[in-house]
C-alpha cells in the first residue's frame, strides 16, 4: 500500500461518480505513476516496462499468474485501477483476452486518457458493479476463465457485498477446471477479516494458499492478503522459493497452516457482510 499525498492540481486528476477525487502522479519512489484515489494509493504503473510490479501484493498476485501454465490467458479483473495486472498479462502473455469490470467510468476515461493501454490489446473494460457486471458477462466465459481477480476497493474498503460465499460461488463459476481465483484482502491485528474470507473462499474452492508479508500473516501488522484458490491443486511448486527470495520477501501459506489460519472462522454470508476494516491514515505514509 502507499501513503497520502498533498493535493497537487498540476496533475490528471478526474471526479468520481461518488464525489472523491481520483489522480495520476509521478511515483515519488520508483519510475512510473500512480493512481491516487481519496489519498490512497491504488495502483502503480511503469509505461516502458509493465513487468514493473511495484506494489508489493500485486509482485505476489504476478507471482502466482506466472506458475499458470504457459500461454495466453483468458482473464477476468474485478476492479480496474490503473490495469496494472492486466497490463501485466499482456506483456508477459501476448494474445490474452482480458475484461475488466470498474464501477467508475470517470476512473477508467482518466487512466486509459492518461495512461494507456498498448495499442492491440485484448482488454475491454466494462462499467457498472462488479457483481452485477459478473452477471452480465459473455455466457462463453462461465467455466473457460484460466484467471479471475478480485481487487475491489471503495476508498482504502472492499464493498460488503464483495465478500460473501454467494459472491465468490459466482467468480467461481467463471473459472475453468484448472482456473486461479486470486483475492486481495487488507486487514489489520487479529486478522479476523481476512480469516472469515479465506474460509468463505475455502468453502468454494477447495484448494486455497494466502500469500502475504510474514509479519501481516501473523497478524502483527495492518497489511495485504492476497488469496489464492482453485477447484485443481495449486501451481505453486517454485512459489515460496520465488517469495521468500525478493525484492518483497514473504510466504505463501498452504495446506495444513492454511486450515490453522481458518480454524474457527465463520463462513461469511450475503446476510452477515461487512466491508474491510478501514485502515489508519498513517499506513500511507511511506
Amino acid at each position: 500500500m502507499g501513503r497520502t499525498r498533498a493535493r497537487d492540481t498540476e496533475h490528471p486528476e478526474a471526479r468520481l461518480d461518488h464525489g472523491g477525487i481520483a489522480r495520476i502522479v509521478p511515483s515519488e519512489f520508483t519510475s512510473g505513476f500512480e493512481l491516487i484515489v481519496d489519498g490512497t494509493p491504488q495502483s502503480h504503473v511503469d509505461l516502458d516496462d509493465p513487468t514493473h510490479l511495484h506494489f508489493e501484493y500485486i509482485v505476489r498476485m504476478g507471482a502466482v499468474i506466472d506458475q499458470l501454465p504457459p500461454g495466453p490467458l483468458t482473464a477476468v479483473h474485478l476492479g480496474a485501477g490503473a490495469l496494472t495486472i492486466p497490463r501485466y498479462i499482456e506483456a508477459t502473455r501476448p494474445g490474452s483476452r482480458q475484461q475488466v469490470i470498474e464501477l467508475e467510468a470517470p476512473l477508467a476515461h482518466l487512466v486509459r486518457e492518461h495512461l494507456p493501454l498498448p495499442k492491440g490489446a485484448a482488454i475491454r473494460i466494462r462499467i457498472g458493479d462488479a457483481r452485477e457486471g459478473v452477471g452480465r458477462l459473455p455466457g462463453a466465459l462461465q467455466s473457460s476463465c484460466d484467471l479471475v481477480v478480485s481487487d475491489v476497493y471503495s476508498g482504502a474498503q472492499t464493498p460488503a457485498h464483495l465478500t460473501s460465499v454467494e459472491f465468490y460461488r459466482e467468480l467461481s463459476g467463471l473459472l475453468a477446471p484448472g482456473g486461479v481465483l486470486l483475492v486481495n484482502v487488507a486487514d489489520g491485528p487479529g486478522l479476523a477479516f481476512a480469516r472469515r474470507q479465506a474460509a468463505t473462499i475455502a468453502e468454494v474452492l477447495p484448494e486455497v494458499g494466502v500469500l502475504a508479508d510474514t509479519q501481516v500473516l501473523k497478524g502483527r501488522r495492518f497489511g495485504n492478503l492476497v488469496i489464492a484458490a482453485s477447484a485443481a491443486p495449486l501451481p505453486t511448486e517454485w512459489l515460496p522459493r520465488m517469495l521468500a527470495a525478493g525484492p518483497h520477501p514473504a510466504k505463501i501459506a498452504q495446506g495444513a497452516e492454511v486450515h490453522s489460519f481458518i480454524q474457527g472462522a465463520r463462513v461469511v454470508t450475503d446476510a452477515d457482510a461487512v466491508a474491510s476494516p478501514r485502515p489508519d491514515t498513517s499506513l500511507f505514509l511511506r
